[in-house]
């Protein structure tokens, strides 16, 4: 999918990095949230710790415009944690900027979070009817309320074990205070969560939404941090407890089918692999009578790629994707949005001119984009574009933080495939089927409620914004 997600649609998660054992640790949180930043584009944020004190810098905007040199050398300090945002839950402004930094007299500690905990309304509300404040509308906040309301006199770490316990919904939670860090994932498995160990240094450890953030700071994986688990990262190395028995592996579809990097591995399948594997399975469904293939980019081109090799049919670089346009989903007006479209693609009208195009997409959420895309391949002279589709229709809501909006933004939730088709002006369309999604990657499970309609929690539901009721 290019572009339905800056058209109010799909929009990226975040991704949280944390750093433990290196002499300026903020210059490599720096790195790692750089090849984080296609997680999220609206903000981010660097805290550090040196002689027991906590320091952050934050902002709006991309990595490379918050920080510089002179801020990073301002978080000194062997230990850091970064998050960079794209707010699926609470408001814009900076308060809401991650890590959140929280002064308590028991001590500081700093929190960096990707996902969305569904019960966070319930749990705000029965922790302002005890007295707690809260200074930020992010579901993140309400963690640390739970943390210290309960359990500020006790010992470490059974506190964060017992708030953990208490969140339904997905998250992968990076907890800093001077001493440590946490990493924390939710126990339905829903978000990824990596940890590495420095190459030339053994007793330092860095821990990753996804491991191809470990490339850019000289680690390698070791492992996932596991559903329902806490690995806590100090001098004693890496140690680990868990808040719950009753763990499940349910990792999101889209990360591997459009959130992840390709360089990515996730629960030990490469994000490369198995988009591939999604186009050959596509294929063997849906078969097109055609000339070339032809990948959305860039989440789409290893898709693309398997549908080419499964039929034979010739790859071809059909579209090309502008690097150096403005970001389309701050425009004003749906107008200039969709003329973004045009702005960061152009078809390469020699390859596509007198051809019958298989036109391969990860997914289609409004159906805005997929019209456009068409369109632009048939002014380019392409006989017939046949429409592919390398996941189910999106047709339900994601609550876990993904922000797609309601059911009537998706077009897949009120018209059928042949309507969808005739909506985007396409000669044909098809959609890899629920089985295959998990046949790509050799999973007996995912989340795959946004094709399904079952979630793998309990929902609720703001009343008035007064009070909340457990969604049967």
């Amino acid at each position: 999918m290019f572009d339905d997600k800056m058209n109010k649609g799909i929009h990226e998660e975040c991704g949280v990095f944390g750093v433990f054992g290196v002499k300026n640790a903020a210059n490599l949180t720096y790195y790692g949230l750089h090849n984080l930043q296609h997680r999220g584009q609206e903000g981010c944020g660097i805290v550090s710790a040196v002689d027991g004190k906590l320091s952050r810098v934050r902002g709006g905007g991309l990595v490379t415009e918050v920080f510089n040199q002179a801020k990073l050398d301002k978080l000194a300090g062997s230990m850091a944690i970064g998050h960079v945002r794209y707010s699926s839950a609470g408001n814009g402004g900076e308060e809401n900027i991650q890590p959140l930094l929280f002064h308590h007299s028991t001590g500081d500690f700093a929190m960096a979070h990707n996902g969305n905990i569904v019960n966070a309304t319930a749990l705000r509300l029965a922790l302002e009817a005890r007295g707690s404040l809260f200074q930020t509308s992010s579901d993140t906040e309400v963690l640390a309320h739970l943390i210290k309301k309960d359990g500020a006199d006790e010992h470490r770490i059974f506190p964060l074990l017992s708030a953990l316990d208490k969140l339904d919904g997905a998250f992968a939670i990076l907890i800093m205070t001077p001493k440590r860090i946490y990493a924390c994932r939710d126990k339905y498995g829903m978000r990824p969560l990596s940890l590495g160990r420095m190459k030339n240094n053994p007793e330092a450890y860095v821990v990753a939404s996804e491991t191809c953030a470990f490339d850019a700071v000289g680690a390698e994986y070791l492992r996932d941090v596991e559903p329902g688990e806490v690995v806590t990262i100090d001098h004693h190395g890496l140690r680990s407890n868990f808040y719950t028995e009753k763990c499940q592996r349910k990792m999101c579809a889209m990360e591997f089918i459009y959130f992840a990097r390709p360089d990515s591995d996730i629960e030990g399948c490469n994000v490369h692999a198995y988009r591939k594997e999604s186009g050959r399975l596509l294929w063997k469904e849906s078969p097109a009578d055609a000339d070339l293939v032809v990948g959305v980019p860039d989440s789409s081109l290893s898709a693309a790629i398997g549908y080419s090799e499964a039929s034979g049919l010739p790859y071809e670089m059909g579209m090309i994707k502008s690097k150096y346009v403005a970001r389309t989903f701050i425009q004003p007006s749906q107008e200039l949005r969709e003329k973004g479209v045009k702005m960061k693609l152009s078809v390469v009208h020699s390859i596509v001119k007198d051809k019958r195009v298989v036109l391969v997409d990860d997914s289609i959420v409004r159906g805005t984009t997929s019209r456009n895309l068409v369109q632009m391949l048939r002014d380019a002279g392409a006989k017939e574009v046949h429409m592919r589709i390398a996941s189910p229709p999106y047709c339900h809501p994601c609550y876990y933080g993904v922000d797609t909006g309601t059911y009537e933004e998706l077009v897949a939730s009120t018209k059928s495939v042949e309507e969808i088709r005739e909506m985007i002006g396409a000669d044909s369309l098809a959609y890899l089927s629920a089985e295959s999604l998990l046949a790509a990657g050799h999973r007996s499970d995912l989340c795959a409620a946004c094709f399904t309609g079952k979630y793998p929690t309990d929902l609720y539901k703001d009343v008035d914004g007064k009070s909340t009721e457990k969604v049967e």
